[in-house]
C-alpha cells in the first residue's frame, strides 16, 4: 500500500488520506467521503472513504489498468480539506490480480492472470479478535500459506460464545467493533483500535498470498443482528459501507459473505422462513455490488439445504454470485466417519444454480483431547475430515474445512490436529495427481447400485483420456468404460499419498477394479486414476 502516490503497480493499493478542516460530531454519521477514479480507458470508479480517527478520512483504491489515472475526491457536506484531485501512473504488473468467478470453467474461479483457482481453506471465525487479543496469528498463516491453504473463512464481528458451551476463553479484550457495548451500543461510531488490528491481519494475508472470505454479519442468532429493531436498517448499511470503504481495495479480499447461515434473517431464527430472508440476501447484494468498487465475489452461506438455491434467487440469480455451501454428511456415532449424503445433497440444493459454489462447511474436527463445548462435533473424526473432502472434491467444488483448536471457542494456532495431513494430500492431489482444472464431474460413469453412502463417484477430462474415481469404502467399481479399454491405473492412498498399481478385476463388457482391503469396520477409501494409453 502507497499513500498519496504517484505511481502504482496494476492491482497496487493507493491510499489518499485527507484531514477535515474542522471537527464533526459523529464522524462517521455526519460526513461521506468519496473518490473518482478514471482509467485510461474512460471507465469511472466511485469508491467510498472510511473516517480513521483524528479529523482524518481515508480513501483505498487498487487500480486494474495500466495507464494514467485520474482521480477526485469530496465529501459531503462540502469540507476543503476533505477535497483532492490529482493524477498518477500505473504500471503493468505479472501478479495474478483478484479472484473472479468464472462459473462453467475449471471449477468455477480464476485469478484476473488466467489462473484457475481450486479453492481449499480452513476456518477461522474469530481471526481477527484472537489477533486483537495477541493470538500468534502471524505465525499460524505462515503455516497455513506454507501449507497451501489458501482461504480462510473469517467474520468481521467477532463472537465471544456459540452455545451451548462454546465460551471463547482467550479473549483478552474487548472485541466489539462499534462504539458503547453490546448492553449500550453505538452503532454511530466504531472501534478503530480494533480495525486497525484488522488491517494488519490483511496486510498479512496479502504478503501471503492469502486469500478470506470476509462474513460481513455473523452470526444471525447474535446481537446485533438478531434484533433488527435495534439494528436498523440504517446502521447495518452503515456498517457495511464501512467494511467495504477499508477494506475491498485488498486482494486478499476473495468473497464479502453477506451473513453466516443468512437464514436466521430477520429475528436470529435457525429455518427457512420463506422469501424473507432470500429478499434480504437479494437487497443487500445488490446493495454491496453497487457499492462495492472492486468487483469482489458476493456470497451466500447457508443453514438449511432446501429449497434449492436456483429457486431461492430466481427472482434475480445476479444478485449474488456465489454460495458458501453447508452440508456435513452423517454426523452420528454409528456413521460420522462415513460423512455420508454430501453428493446427495450438494447435487440437490445446487441444482440448477447458475453462479459458483464451495463446500465451506462439513464440520469441525473434534480434538478428544478437548472438553465438549459444542456436542456436534462429537462424531467429526479423522474419517469424517478425510472422507467429506473427498466426497466435495469430487463434486467439483472447492472445500474448506475447519478444527475444533481454531474454529471459535479455541485459540490453539501452534499445532495442527491429526486430520491435517490428510487434508492437505487431497489439495496435493489435484495439483500434482490429476490436475482439477482438467476433469469434471462425471455422474454417469459409474455403474450398478451401491448401499447408501458407499457409492463411488468420478471425475473425468472431456476426452475421457484422465479418470479418478472416489471409493469412499473400497470395495468394487464398475465403470461405463469397456473392458479392452487402454488405460493405466493406479490407486492413491488417501490416508498416506502413496500410489500402486491396480489391475482390473474384470467384468461384464465394463471396466472393473477393486479397492485394496483394509480398514475393518471403516473399510478404507481410495481414489482410482485412470490414464489413457
Amino acid at each position: 500500500m502507497q499513500d498519496d502516490p504517484t505511481q502504482l503497480r496494476r492491482r497496487e493499493i493507493g491510499q489518499w488520506g485527507l484531514t477535515a478542516s474542522r471537527d464533526y460530531g459523529l464522524p462517521f454519521v455526519d460526513v461521506d467521503v468519496e473518490g473518482t477514479f478514471a482509467g485510461p480507458s474512460g471507465r469511472e470508479f466511485i469508491v467510498p472513504g472510511f473516517y480513521d480517527g483524528d479529523r482524518t478520512w481515508r480513501v483505498r483504491f487498487s487500480p486494474g489498468e495500466a495507464g494514467r489515472w485520474s482521480y477526485r475526491i469530496a465529501s459531503r457536506p462540502d469540507d476543503a480539506g476533505l477535497t483532492a484531485e490529482g493524477a498518477f501512473q500505473v504500471t503493468p504488473s505479472q501478479g495474478r490480480g483478484f479472484l473472479r468467478p468464472t462459473p462453467g470453467r475449471a471449477w468455477g474461479f480464476h485469478f484476473e492472470s488466467g489462473e484457475p483457482v481450486l479453492v481449499f481453506g480452513d476456518t477461522t471465525y474469530n481471526l481477527f479478535g484472537m489477533a486483537h487479543c495477541g493470538g500468534p496469528v502471524e505465525q499460524f498463516l505462515e503455516r497455513r500459506a506454507g501449507q497451501g491453504i489458501n482461504v480462510l473463512r473469517v467474520r468481521l464481528p467477532v463472537s465471544p460464545f456459540h452455545g451451548p458451551d462454546g465460551y471463547s476463553d482467550w479473549q483478552t479484550r474487548r472485541t466489539w467493533p462499534w462504539g458503547g457495548s453490546e448492553q449500550s451500543p453505538q452503532f454511530d461510531r466504531f472501534n478503530l483500535d480494533y480495525f486497525r488490528t484488522v488491517d494488519r491481519v490483511l496486510e498479512t494475508c496479502e504478503r501471503l498470498g492469502m486469500g478470506l472470505e470476509m462474513v460481513m454479519e455473523a452470526w444471525g442468532f447474535e446481537f446485533p443482528f438478531s434484533r433488527r429493531d435495534e439494528f436498523v436498517a440504517e446502521w447495518e448499511l452503515l456498517w457495511l459501507r464501512y467494511l467495504i470503504a477499508r477494506y475491498d481495495a485488498y486482494a486478499s479480499v476473495w468473497f464479502w459473505t453477506l451473513m453466516n447461515e443468512y437464514e436466521y434473517y430477520p429475528n436470529g431464527d435457525w429455518r427457512y422462513q420463506g422469501p424473507l430472508s432470500d429478499l434480504w440476501a437479494t437487497r443487500i447484494g445488490r446493495w454491496v455490488k453497487r457499492t462495492a468498487p472492486h468487483g469482489h465475489v458476493v456470497s451466500v452461506h447457508n443453514g438449511p439445504g432446501d429449497p434449492p438455491f436456483a429457486e431461492r434467487f430466481r427472482k434475480d440469480p445476479g444478485a449474488v454470485d456465489h454460495v458458501m455451501f453447508q452440508t456435513w454428511g452423517t454426523t452420528d456415532e454409528k456413521r460420522g466417519w462415513l460423512a455420508a449424503g454430501i453428493e446427495e445433497a450438494v447435487a440437490k440444493s445446487l441444482a440448477g444454480w447458475r453462479g459458483t459454489a464451495v463446500l465451506a462447511e462439513y464440520g469441525y474436527e473434534r480434538d478428544p483431547e478437548l472438553d465438549v463445548r459444542f456436542p456436534g462435533h462429537l462424531h467429526c473424526d479423522v474419517d469424517h475430515t478425510r472422507r467429506g473432502g473427498w466426497r466435495s472434491l469430487f463434486c467439483g467444488l472447492g472445500v474448506i474445512h475447519g478444527w475444533e483448536h481454531s474454529w471459535g471457542p479455541w485459540m490453539i494456532l501452534e499445532r495442527d490436529q491429526e486430520g491435517m495431513p490428510q487434508f492437505l494430500l487431497m489439495r496435493r492431489f489435484f495439483r500434482e495427481v490429476v490436475p482439477f482444472d482438467a476433469v469434471r464431474p462425471a455422474p454417469g460413469l459409474v455403474r450398478g447400485e451401491y448401499e447408501w453412502g458407499r457409492r463411488p463417484s468420478a471425475l473425468a477430462s472431456e476426452g475421457r483420456d484422465l479418470v479418478a474415481v472416489y471409493l469412499p469404502t473400497g470395495g468394487r467399481v464398475e465403470l461405463d468404460l469397456p473392458a479392452e479399454a487402454g488405460y493405466a491405473a493406479q490407486w492413491f492412498d488417501t490416508r498416506t499419498g502413496g500410489m500402486s498399481n491396480a489391475e482390473p478385476a474384470g467384468g461384464k463388457g465394463a471396466l472393473a477394479f477393486v479397492g485394496p482391503e483394509g480398514g475393518g469396520d471403516r473399510p478404507w477409501d481410495w481414489v482410482l486414476v485412470l490414464r489413457a494409453t
